[in-house]
């Protein structure tokens, strides 16, 4: 196409391109571009965290080691601070309430112990999932990898604090008469369930926070009445053996009380199949698969969402 201007030259102009006449998204199929930031495939997001699981791991250690970094005593805070815990829970219930009620003392302070430390790496893998997005934005926002690394990493920083705390839990128990046996390989299978669990609930959690970040406010009393309810410092079917059977069975099916049972019946000579509910491992691995699973893919549907807005 050609055109005469006013002093007398020749102006050519280009016919409009074909591109003129496509969408954004027609052209994007056209040329092979994807949105930034957009979700992969879930296969993808998996091959996306396996690629990064150095990262992974060097994050959560990097939390671990750096968690009571400015504490004069450092470290010894991750054994000393549910040892005073468990403590300060056996003088209110094991003295003074008599919660340990039907147990000998040899048995109950092993049992509380236990309790307390278990369920404090449940507890602790979900606070620091509701926190992950929210206190990691500059992160979030300044770098592209999988945000699910976040609250996996978290998840494996508590249980590095289970591990240490899990020699205090040794010692306690052959200090009141139960010794290593074969019994006590069954603690690997156990933590090992709670693990995935754990890393299940705190992905769940880490999308509901990332939303939500008053979340954060609101679950100390939800884990406090989860601790209370899951039978930390007392034996369910002894505490609630005058009460419907069903109270007592929905208790016990809460994961939290099962993992706890299972390490206790692992490790204390004297607690016996008796205080498991039936089909324990059944259970255990059922709240593992399930939540564990559904809260990976939970998770990755909001991929692109999260550090926007």
């Amino acid at each position: 196409m050609s055109d005469t201007t006013q002093d007398g030259a020749l102006a050519t102009s280009k016919p409009p391109s074909e591109d003129a006449r496509l969408t954004p998204a027609e052209l994007a199929a056209k040329y092979g571009l994807s949105v930034s930031g957009a979700r992969p495939t879930l296969a993808g997001y998996v091959r996306q965290l396996w690629d990064r699981r150095h990262f992974i791991m060097a994050f959560s250690r990097a939390k671990l080691m750096a968690q009571y970094s400015e504490a004069k005593l450092g470290q010894v805070w991750q054994v000393a601070t549910p040892l005073l815990n468990a403590l300060v829970y056996y003088l209110i219930f094991g003295l003074i309430l008599k919660a340990g009620r039907g147990m000998e003392k040899g048995v109950y302070i092993p049992f509380l112990v236990t309790g307390i430390f278990v369920f404090t790496f449940t507890q602790s893998s979900l606070m620091a999932g509701v926190r992950a997005i929210p206190s990691n934005l500059g992160l979030v926002r300044a770098l592209h990898f999988p945000r699910a690394s976040l609250p996996i990493s978290f998840s494996m920083q508590q249980l590095g604090q289970l591990l240490y705390s899990m020699i205090v839990v040794v010692i306690v128990t052959i200090a009141f008469g139960s010794y290593p046996r074969l019994s006590w390989l069954l603690v690997v299978p156990a933590l090992a369930l709670q693990f995935l669990f754990n890393t299940g609930l705190a992905l769940i959690f880490a999308r509901m926070g990332a939303k939500t970040p008053d979340l954060a406010q609101l679950m100390p009393f939800l884990t406090r009445t989860w601790m209370y309810a899951s039978g930390v410092m007392f034996s369910i079917s002894t505490v609630l053996a005058d009460r419907p059977a069903w109270i007592a069975d929905v208790l016990q099916w809460n994961p939290a009380a099962i993992y706890m049972d299972l390490v206790r019946f692992a490790m204390i000579d004297d607690y016996g199949r008796e205080n498991l509910p039936p089909h324990v491992w059944a259970f255990a691995v059922g709240w593992a698969v399930v939540i564990g699973l559904g809260g990976f893919v939970y998770f990755w549907k909001a991929e692109e969402r999260y550090g926007r807005g």
